[in-house]
C-alpha cells in the first residue's frame, strides 16, 4: 500500500528558484476524503457518492471530483513548491481520466518558466494515477522576493 506524502511547509523565495526544481505528493483517495470534500464543495452529484448511480456511468464506479484532484496541486504550491506566501494567479486543468476511490493521486509539478521582473513562475502540474495521466495543466504564481521592491521607501541613512 501506498504512503501518502507529509507536506511539511518550507518557503522559497523567488531568487532560491530554478527551471526543472519539482516537488511530488501522493494521496490515496478515500471514501471519507471524497464525502468530506463533497460537503466542504456542496457538489454532492452522486457519481460521487452513490455506488448504485455510479454503477450506471461511464465510469460504472464512483468517482472523485476532479477538483479534488487539483486541489493537490494547490497543496504543493501552498505548502512547498513555492510555498507559503506564494500568490496564486492562474491555473488551467484538463481533466483526462476518472479517479476512483482506492487510488493513488501522484502529482508533480515542475517549474518551466521565471519571469524576474514580476517575480512570478509558470508552473507545469501533473496528476497522474499509475502511469494515466488523470489532470494536467499550468499555475502563474507570484512568488515572495527577498530582494527589495523598487519603489519601496529606502531606509533613513541617519540614525
Amino acid at each position: 500500500m501506498a504512503v501518502d506524502t507529509v507536506l511539511e511547509p518550507r518557503s522559497l523565495y523567488f531568487e532560491d528558484l530554478a527551471i526543472g526544481m519539482s516537488e511530488t505528493l501522493q494521496r490515496t483517495v478515500t471514501d471519507a476524503a471524497v464525502r468530506a470534500f463533497a460537503d466542504v464543495s456542496g457538489d454532492h452529484n452522486p457519481i460521487h457518492l452513490d455506488e448504485a448511480y455510479a454503477a450506471g456511468t461511464l465510469f460504472k464506479t464512483r468517482i472523485a471530483h476532479g477538483i479534488f484532484s487539483a486541489s493537490l496541486i494547490s497543496a504543493v504550491l501552498g505548502m512547498r513548491l513555492p510555498g507559503p506566501g506564494v500568490i496564486y494567479f492562474s491555473q488551467t486543468l484538463n481533466f483526462r481520466g476518472p479517479v476512483r476511490i482506492g487510488d493513488v493521486v501522484h502529482v508533480r509539478l515542475e517549474i518551466a518558466e521565471l519571469m524576474p521582473e514580476k517575480c512570478r513562475a509558470r508552473i507545469v502540474c501533473t496528476c497522474k494515477v499509475g502511469d494515466e495521466v488523470v489532470v494536467d495543466g499550468e499555475a502563474w504564481v507570484k512568488v515572495p522576493s527577498r530582494l527589495p521592491k523598487p519603489d519601496a521607501p529606502k531606509p533613513d541613512a541617519k540614525a
